[in-house]
């Protein structure tokens, strides 16, 4: 009896695959996965909050929870612009401890299944601390996908969901 030989699918295996979600900044398409998305929301009113980091906009209440908002164009030094009618928050859960966060995009564009053999590592900027925070850069048919870490983008973001939930 030989041995079995791997079929395309044993070869393609859930590891080397990447689920994503893609939205824009600007005229920029980024990505995060998939399963650090806790809910995608329409734009709703936020609640500014005294002394707050530059990129954090406030906290918003979603059914009973405090969560912070940041806007991500003011985060990479973007320009600020109106929202739309496509403007959505992302609520996301980041680091080890788990903290929910939502951040503002100027457009949600779709859920990608991506193989990771078409995702190139981080380019290398020198002197540029901006871009610690990117994985990788997917190259799609007629575009390129920036992948974000999402503990690494926030994690010197301070946020004020303590202060205010202490405070409520």
């Amino acid at each position: 009896m030989s041995e079995p030989t791997p079929t395309d699918a044993a070869l393609h295996s859930d590891s080397d695959i990447l689920q994503l979600v893609s939205f824009e900044i600007g005229p920029e398409e980024y990505a995060i996965p998939i399963l650090a998305v806790q809910e995608i929301n329409r734009m709703m009113s936020i609640t500014r909050v005294p002394n707050a980091p530059e990129s954090v906009e406030g906290v918003i209440n979603l059914r009973g929870r405090i969560i912070p908002v940041v806007d991500l164009r003011k985060k990479f030094g973007m320009d600020v612009s109106e929202d739309s009618a496509d403007t959505r928050i992302i609520v996301v859960e980041v680091g080890d401890e788990g903290r929910v966060l939502g951040f503002m995009v100027d457009r949600v564009n779709q859920v990608l299944r991506l193989g990771r053999d078409i995702v190139d590592p981080a380019p290398s900027v020198s002197g540029a601390t901006s871009a610690d925070f990117i994985d990788g850069v997917g190259k799609l048919d007629d575009r390129l996908l920036i992948l974000l870490n999402l503990d690494r983008l926030f994690a010197d973001t301070e946020l004020p969901e303590t202060e205010i939930a202490q405070a409520a």
